[in-house]
């Protein structure tokens, strides 16, 4: 009967720390569809010290040259394992999520949340999922190539914050995400760090190029902090960032200086006019601040684009034809 007991109770109390360490709150998946790299960043206010046989970016799977996928809230291996194979078998984001609610290994979708990308024929696609006692605050944004999500949160600025400056850093995929984390550094993010007078306890950002291997992403960094230590890992995460990444346009080298080429106005309102030196054949494509091309043409010495309609930020022109690569960033007013 003892022995019964004690077995019992070891089982409470193994339950009890996992249940505890699976609660992981604020995080992004996102894919670039130019360069096709693939990321994830997250936080949460778990003290990983309690934790040695965990990675702090354990939440988060990449899928190099395909996609990315973060498994959260009263986090499972298993069901980690189960989105890991639905995507290697070549499901979309929202086939996989269908997939996990209607298969979650304790029967329990409700408690979950993930967030997925993957690159569909060159066009990202993304789906997330907040399971309804997910413990609150929770809820999901989805971009065209992000998927941001959240529980146990200080509310829901802390997701719009994260979104606002993903969508406004100009950089690579690295600085979008490190931005975006940036986004979420306030008092309390996750609300079980109001007393540490952080947003969390350990911080994690990183990045695979298309010819990595899975499980080893050329970028890499994470800070874990202790409870109770006052120390916010966003902004030392931001530090040793700096030592390692410098932030420029995504994939792009802007070289509008001595070009053959000329682009205006820029920025521009409405018509945006391309001329060319030479009357060779080109190929033109605009890509928005997300990475998604959303304009592909051939021209030969000049081409208007309208972009009347389209939002205002920052856009990305790319002209190319076998001897030639032209980059230049437009702004859109």
């Amino acid at each position: 009967m003892r022995s019964s007991s004690l077995i019992l109770l070891i089982g409470i109390l193994l339950t009890s720390l996992t249940n505890t360490y699976s609660q992981d709150t604020f995080s992004i998946v996102a894919v670039d569809s130019v360069t096709g790299e693939v990321g994830s960043a997250g936080a949460s206010c778990v003290d990983m010290n309690n934790f040695p046989g965990y990675e702090t970016d354990f939440l988060g799977e990449l899928f190099p040259g395909i996609g990315a996928i973060n498994t959260q809230a009263w986090y499972l291996p298993a069901n980690q394992a189960n989105a890991r194979n639905r995507m290697n078998a070549g499901d979309t984001p929202a086939q996989i999520i269908e997939w996990l609610e209607n298969n979650d290994v304790q029967n329990q979708p409700q408690k979950r949340q993930y967030g997925v990308v993957r690159l569909v024929d060159g066009s990202p696609q993304t789906a997330g999922f907040t399971g309804t006692q997910t413990d609150d605050y929770k809820n999901h944004v989805l971009g065209p190539n992000y998927s941001i999500q959240g529980n146990i949160l200080k509310g829901q600025e802390v997701l719009d914050s994260m979104e606002t400056r993903f969508l406004r850093e100009e950089g690579d995929l690295a600085c979008k995400l490190m931005a975006a984390l940036q986004g979420a550094k306030m008092v309390g993010a996750d609300s079980r760090c109001f007393s540490n007078g952080t947003s969390s306890l350990f911080a994690f950002i990183k990045v695979a190029q298309p010819d990595d291997i899975f499980g080893e992403p050329s970028f890499l960094l994470s800070v874990k902090t202790s409870n109770g230590a006052g120390i916010e890992p966003i902004d030392s995460l931001q530090v040793i960032f700096e030592e390692v990444k410098t932030c420029t346009t995504v994939g792009f080298v802007d070289n509008k200086a001595n070009s053959e080429f000329k682009i205006f106005p820029n920025p521009v309102n409405d018509i945006l006019r391309v001329e060319a030196k030479s009357s060779k054949k080109y190929n033109l494509e605009l890509y928005n601040n997300s990475g998604k091309l959303i304009f592909k043409s051939n021209f030969h010495t000049t081409m208007e684009i309208n972009l009347e309609n389209y939002e205002k930020g920052f856009y990305f022109l790319k002209i190319t034809n076998n001897s030639t690569q032209f980059n230049s960033k437009v702004v859109k007013l």
